[in-house]
Order: C-alpha cells, then structure tokens, then sequence
C-alpha cells in the first residue's frame, strides 16, 4: 500500500526487535540493528519528511508553553507533568485546524514522523531547561532572597540542557537499539502518535479534548483570579468545610479546606490513585492531628501577629517530617536499583565501545556521530563550570566534579527509566547533595548548584531517550531527531527566563500557599542540615524528622516485602509531599485521581482515551491563564 503524507506506517503494530535468538542466545548487536535498519527504518525513514522547520516552529512553541506550565505547577506540586504525548496530540489538533482554516496556504497534514520530530524540540523546550527552575533557582532564591539575573537563567539553563540532550546520545544506541529497553512512556507517545495518523472521527475528537478541556480551565482561573475593577464578580478561592475545626482551629486556618480551582484535581487525575490517597493520608496526619497539636504546645507560631498561623509557619515546622520520607525513600529505592547501576556502569565501555567502520554499519549516516557528542559535551561542561566559579564563586575543581559525577549518574538514570518508567531525579540530586556535604560542608550554593546540573542534565537525558524510544519505534532518523532537540533548547530557556521574574516576583511567594514550592523546600532543607547540623533544629523537629527517615525507610521495604499488596501500601512520597504542600492541594489532588478511578472502572475505553489530554488541557489552560493574570498585575492594571 502506498503510504500518503500525513499516514502512519502501513504496519498494525509498533514493531519490537527480538535480542535473542529462538535458543535463547543472545543476538550479535549489529544484526539487532541490521534488522530494524531494514524492517522499521527502510520505506520508512529514509522517505518520509521529518525535520521540518514547520516541525521545529510548532516544537518550540508548544515547549516554551508548557515549559511555562510545568514551573506553575511544579511550584504548586513539586511534580514535572511529561510534555510528548501532550505536544503530540496539541500539535495534531491545531494543525488540522489551521489547515482546515487556511487551505490555500496549508495544503498537508504533518506526517507522523514530523509529528515525532516535533515533540523532541517541544519536549527539549518544556521540560529540559524548566527542571532546575522549581528546584535549585527556587531554593536559591530562598536562602539569598535575590533573583538571578535573566542573562544568568538563560545561560545556566542552555548549558544544563545542552549537557543533559548530548548525554543521551551514547546511551541511545546501547539501551535502545541492542538492549530494547522498554522506555514505557516512549511507546505510549508512539502508540498516541499511530492512533492520531489513523484515520477516524475518533483521532479528531481526540484531539479536540485538550483545546476544549484548555478552555475551561482558563475560564476557571479567570473567574477566580482576575480581581480588577472592571471584574464585577470573582468567585471564590475556596470554600470552607462548614464550622469544622480540629482543637478549636478552623480547618481553613488549617488550609484543609475545598480548592475552587481546577487544576490540582487534573494534577491527581494523571499521577495515579495510590500516590493521590497517599496525599490525603499525609495531609490528613499532618494539619489535622500533628499541627493543632504543635500549635497548640506553642511550637508552630504567627510570624506575622496581625494575620495570625500562616502556611509558611507550618511548614517551617512540618518539612522536617516530610523531607525525610521523600528523602529516604528515593535513596532507599535507588538502592534496590542495584543491578541497574552495576549494568548502566557495565555499560559503559559498550557505549564508548570501538564501532564498526561506516562501510560495515548500516546506521552510520543517521546515528549520531560520537563527534558531535564529544565537542557538545565540551561545550556543555565549560559553560556549566564557567558559569559556576564567576557567578557562585564554586571552584572549579569542584564544578568539574559535578560534571563527571553528573555523566555517572545519567547513565544510572536514563537505565532506571528505560527498564521501570521511573526516572530517580530526587535521589540523584541527593546523592550530589550529600556528596558534596562532605566536599564543602558550610557552603549552601555550592551544595545547591552542583546538585543542580546532576538532577537536571540526568532526568532531561532519560526524558529524551523516552523521545528517541518512540522514534525509534516510528521508524525515525534518530541523527534529525537529536537535531530537534538541541532546536528546542533556547526558546525554552528564553520562555523561562523571561517569565520567570513574572510568576516569581520575589522569595516572598515561594513557601506561601500561593506557590508552596515542595521542590525547592526539599533542597532548601537538606542543605540547610549539611550546613548547620541536626543541632540547629527545635526538639520536636528532629523527632519528627526521626520518624519522618524511619517511615521513609520502611514503606520501600514493605513494598519490597509484599509487592501483591503495593496498592494498599502510602507511596512514600505522595505522603512525604503532603506535608510540604497545602492541605486543600492534597484533596484535590484526591478527588482529581478517585473521579479517574471511577471512571477507569466504568468506561475503561473512555479513561483510556480522555484522561491524560483533558486533564493535561485543564492544566495548561488555568495554569497559563493564571501567568497571563500575574503579567496584567506586573504591568500595572488596576485590581481591587
């Protein structure tokens, strides 16, 4: 059958390579390879368009959005919400309609492999260079209470992300090509990508989810938020839970109460039901049972007389219990990676291997050179150091450290991702943290700083190897896909850094209710402790955070003593997260997740479908109106 422009590939189903043979020995790699080079890549690849600059412009749009996306709600939440399956259907929907609009200038559909190269340059441009932002530049802004200056974000955030896309390139063809490591979330962009070139009134009504479900959460946020003048009416924030209170405090004082928001419910609906009752668990221990009572013994008090108990008053208090379980766990967890760190360092000579010559190898002209790796990287490191010893004053001893450790640390990350879908950026980021609390221990920036380039560059390389999977699935020329990356890398940086000092006006909003900034309080904390001690904290504080490592300790064992019970068991850091973020966050979130479950067990085919693009449209759409209604009170229009 000939294959029209805008089809997927003639085949019923995304084409998987088999590593052994039929005896079950393992098949020599350059057969591997030979095989999807003639199978998937030829027909396919090699005639179809893919890096357009039509592709690229719509990448970097959809990336610098959503980049802009993840930093509202990674300050809400703490959490990064993937970008390429989202950028896939968005991209899809708004092409169809420009088309269908503007026929006499738009005359074809994106092919499926545009489709491909498109969400590599909006996933390099939305989730890369926004990681570090609700994490590292946060907690920095936190502990000096000074912004960066945006010169400074966009470079940081350019090197950081240029590190962490090249660092995919040699794990690429060994975790990918030769070990078909499953990279889940890349074979569901690829299966999201096949369903939308399908032909149906079903790919269309797909599509449409997102814009509609976009618009709504807009329309919330708007009615809500948008306290001007002219605005004859708003509703309210929240709506309070009756007269209940807990030791006589209010459950509002308590932020236990009904967010009028949209956006944490979607939020709950994606992350799943087990971390979203854990939420409700932690939330519920927490500012009902733990702080009345420390209120009560005077522990937690008002730094502010006049308005009373504060969110940020509790959490100074409850981090300390927390922190510690996410902490824990995430170190814990990485530990029972064990066999994945030894392959992923086993690996390594692999990746750098002698290659065959050109002439022998069939994937020569579209893999990356392992040139371009060696003088990106380069690039990559200087700036990373550079940027470290003159604006930080980090020698640069240690900035090259952090490099190295940093290389280390990718490869463990991108294996972890490709063989569970889970990508340990946390406990990476910690492991660089403690590290260098015995390098430098009283030196905060240098702790925070380097653990930046760790979590960032390792979790953008297993991002990216989740967009080379799906491509490699399509039948893509992987060489063009690495190429749609690196384009998106500065226009998200420029989203980012232009926006940033909009949406984060000042150190005073981080740790509030308005951006509780779970992420950045995380790093804040742990470095504080390296820094100063155990010592410095109240009695209570250490008790909790105490019990706070021995929770975190245990839930990952009891997950690994009974794996058939995991769904009965706290997701340790659903329940640790509770503690850093508001109360009435976590029941949202909650509600989010259980109207999911329900419906999942309802109309499987309808959640299936439906969940993830409404939900990631509600998010787009209240969470971009809200930074458009922070830029209206930067820019001086009048509010009430």
């Amino acid at each position: 059958m000939t294959q029209t422009e805008g089809e997927a590939p003639a085949t019923s189903a995304l084409q998987e390579i088999a590593t052994v043979t039929a005896d079950g020995r393992p098949r020599p790699p350059d057969e591997i390879e030979r095989e999807w080079f003639e199978k998937v890549y030829t027909g396919t690849g090699d005639r179809m368009a893919q890096l357009t600059l039509r592709a690229i412009v719509m990448g970097a749009a959809l990336g610098c959005v959503m980049s802009l996306t993840n930093i509202y709600i990674g300050l809400k939440t703490g959490w990064g919400l993937g970008v390429a399956i989202t950028s896939c259907i968005l991209s899809f929907s708004i092409w169809r309609g420009l088309r269908t609009a503007l026929p006499g200038i738009i005359r074809s559909d994106f092919t499926i492999l545009e489709n491909n190269c498109m969400q590599s340059t909006a996933t390099a441009a939305g989730y890369s260079v926004g990681g570090t932002m609700i994490s590292a530049i946060a907690a920095m802004l936190m502990i000096t209470g000074k912004q960066m200056d945006f010169w400074v974000l966009l470079g940081w955030n350019v090197f950081l992300a240029v590190i962490g896309v090249v660092m995919a390139v040699p794990m690429k063809r060994q975790m990918i090509n030769i070990e078909q490591l499953r990279f889940p979330s890349g074979v569901a962009a690829a299966e999201t990508l096949r369903s939308l070139h399908q032909a149906g009134g079903a790919a269309v009504r797909k599509a449409r989810a997102p814009g509609a479900a976009g618009l709504l959460g807009a329309v919330v946020a708007w009615m809500r938020d948008a306290t001007f003048t002219f605005m004859p009416w708003n509703m309210p924030s929240s709506l309070p839970f009756g007269s209940l209170a807990v030791r006589g405090i209010p459950l509002t004082r308590l932020t236990m109460n009904w967010d009028m928001g949209l956006i944490m419910m979607a939020a709950g609906a994606i992350m799943g039901f087990r971390t979203a009752w854990s939420l409700l668990l932690g939330a519920c221990v927490n500012y009902l049972v733990l702080v009345p009572w420390m209120i009560e013994r005077g522990v937690i008090v008002a730094s502010d007389a006049r308005h009373g108990i504060a969110f940020r008053d509790i959490t100074r208090w409850s981090l300390w219990t927390g922190v510690p379980i996410m902490v824990v766990a995430s170190l814990v967890a990485l530990a029972f990676q064990w066999r994945s760190i030894a392959r992923s360092l086993s690996g390594l000579g692999a990746m750098f291997g002698r290659k065959r010559p050109a002439q022998d190898d069939p994937l020569a002209a579209i893999e990356v050179p392992t040139g371009w790796f060696v003088v990106l990287f380069a690039l990559g490191m200087v700036g990373v150091v550079a940027m470290q010893k003159l604006i930080w004053h980090i020698p640069i001893a240690m900035g090259v450290i952090a490099v190295l450790l940093t290389f280390v640390l990718s490869v463990v990350a991108c294996r972890a991702t490709g063989e569970t879908d889970t990508t340990p950026v946390g406990a990476l980021g910690k492991v660089t943290q403690l590290t260098y609390g015995v390098l430098a221990p009283s030196n905060m920036t240098t702790n925070i700083m380097t653990a930046s380039v760790t979590a960032n560059a390792s979790g953008c390389a297993a991002d990216l190897l989740m967009d080379l999977k799906s491509g490699y699935l399509l039948g893509a020329n992987p060489r063009q896909q690495f190429i749609a990356q690196m384009a998106g890398i500065l226009p998200g940086a420029i989203a980012v850094g232009l926006a940033w000092n909009f949406m984060v006006p000042s150190a005073e909003v981080l740790g509030t209710d308005r951006y509780p900034a779970p992420a950045a309080q995380v790093w804040r904390s742990v470095a504080e402790l390296l820094s100063k001690g155990v010592a410095s904290l109240d009695h209570t504080a250490r008790v909790g955070a105490l019990v706070g490592a021995c929770v975190g300790l245990a839930l990952p064992l009891l997950e690994r003593a009974f794996p058939r019970a995991k769904r009965f068991i706290p997701s340790p850091m659903g329940l640790g997260l509770a503690f850093v973020i508001t109360g009435y966050n976590s029941v949202s979130m909650f509600a989010g997740a259980l109207v999911a479950l329900l419906l999942g067990r309802a109309r499987p085919k309808l959640a299936d479908d439906y969940v993830i693009p409404v939900a990631s449209g509600i998010i787009a759409g209240e969470s971009l109106m809200a930074i458009l209604i922070s830029l209206l009170f930067a820019f001086g229009v009048a509010s009430r």
